[in-house]
């Protein structure tokens, strides 16, 4: 069975199970802040430091009772907390720049993944060894947008422009396109995931790191709200926890894995088991900190390639939301 269709297969079980499981109301004392957390995809190892700070009860613990909830539609997280229908999603620095470029109330209050995972995947013995390869080739892609911008920065670093390509919407089949040579290359791929998927199906792949092709550093995963409704003693709080939690990932990680991995058997498998591996070194450490430059530089680069209309400032964009809480008097 291609991956694909199974991880459809897993994303509705998991939908239905953690929407089931994580969104009923607990028992929660008076004083208990209710959050509700939208996830950007099903469960998945890049969410560790937030099922951990359920599990261990780091939520618990400041006042939380958080309710993580997986989507139904995967785009529709931060639309749904800029229309006040959520306090939290899980999103992505590069859409939040086109979002709020769109007139969305969006800002990031805090980091879950601080490093790029997007990369261009080829196979190791395909006809892609180097950029200067790309020209005449087929590019699969999921979702258009901010793709076709680093798209364009790779092919300039080889000296071709986006016309030398031929680009394939191949949906979410990323690695099945791959593999069944349908495309020469994907992008969007991530590399914690699609490189360990290929390996799973007897495939070698090869990513082409997008910060080390001239594409801005930036966050991957980001916490975004509404930032005309938000919370910030209570968002505060909530990345407490995950710091926390990925404080007790960092320092215990086979049991993290082993208490990750038992809250659904969806998630105890080898795919998984390699991804933990490899997303670890990548979640932030402290997720409330802001670095305004990396914002400051995205930004730039969206508007250079024509992404967005106007360069918006970081404020924005992104908080820290401690300097959102009001002193005690």
């Amino acid at each position: 069975m291609p991956f694909e269709t199974v991880k459809t297969m897993k994303y509705k079980l998991l939908t239905a199970c953690f929407a089931g499981v994580f969104s009923l109301p607990i028992s929660a004392n008076q004083s208990e802040k209710t959050i509700t957390l939208l996830l950007d995809w099903f469960v998945n190892p890049d969410h560790a430091p937030i099922i951990l700070a359920q599990e261990l009860g780091y939520f618990k613990s400041n006042g939380l009772n958080v309710e993580i909830i997986p989507p139904a539609d995967p785009s529709a997280p931060p639309r749904l907390v800029a229309a006040g229908q959520a306090d939290l999603a899980v999103s992505y620095q590069p859409q939040l720049h086109l979002q709020v470029d769109q007139g969305l109330p969006l800002v990031r209050v805090g980091t879950l993944v601080a490093t790029p995972l997007n990369c261009l995947l080829v196979l190791k013995n395909g006809p892609i060894q180097s950029l200067s390869d790309l020209k005449g080739k087929r590019i699969g892609f999921s979702v258009a947008g901010v793709e076709e911008a680093i798209l364009s920065t790779l092919l300039a670093e080889a000296g071709h422009t986006i016309q030398d390509i031929e680009l394939i919407n191949v949906n979410f089949s990323l690695s099945p396109s791959l593999m069944s040579k349908q495309v020469d290359g994907v992008i969007g791929a991530f590399r914690n995931f699609e490189l360990n998927q290929l390996e799973l199906e007897g495939e070698v792949g090869r990513c082409f790191y997008i910060e080390e092709e001239g594409i801005p550093a930036y966050d991957e995963l980001i916490y975004v709200a509404n930032p005309r409704e938000m919370d910030a003693e209570a968002i505060s709080k909530f990345l407490e926890s995950t710091e926390l939690a990925t404080q007790y990932i960092i320092n215990h990680p086979d049991r993290a894995w082993e208490i990750f991995a038992a809250t659904s058997a969806e998630l105890d498998d080898e795919l998984n088991a390699k991804a933990w591996t490899d997303t670890l070194p990548r979640f932030a450490l402290r997720p409330a900190a802001l670095d305004r430059s990396r914002y400051e530089r995205f930004e730039q680069f969206l508007y250079q390639t024509a992404m967005i209309d106007s360069v918006k400032s970081v404020d924005q964009l992104a908080v820290d939301v401690s300097d959102k809480i009001k002193p005690v008097p």
